[in-house]
């Protein structure tokens, strides 16, 4: 067998629990798990919106987290779901980001 497949897969749950643990002390307990995982939906919505989930896309895509953030920021505006803060979707970014990377035994080399 080989360790090539072993790559882990996302589990939305553990992204979740990944998040909050990871938060800055400053912001623990602002987000429910229903929270974090919209704004992670909204957050995929853009990469979508910008192309970056094709195929063919370049794996170093430079994102532009303001825009990102704005972006996620006026969705749930106009979603009437809640106003967030932009240091609250920035932790879930880099959270969420920081999720991925444990997923791909190869993002480290």
């Amino acid at each position: 067998m080989s360790d090539k497949n072993n790559v882990l897969e996302y589990d939305e749950d553990d992204s979740v629990k990944f998040i909050q643990s990871n938060m800055p002390d400053e912001l623990k307990g602002q987000l429910t798990s229903d929270d974090i995982n919209y704004l992670v939906d909204l957050i995929y919505e853009y990469y979508e919106d910008k192309g970056f989930l094709n195929e063919d896309t370049d794996d170093n895509v430079e994102i532009d987290e303001e825009e990102l953030i704005n972006y996620v920021i006026k969705n749930a505006k106009s979603d009437n779901i809640k106003e967030y803060t932009s240091e609250q979707v920035e932790a879930v970014i880099d959270g969420e980001l920081s999720y991925c990377e444990t997923l791909d035994p190869d993002a480290e080399e």
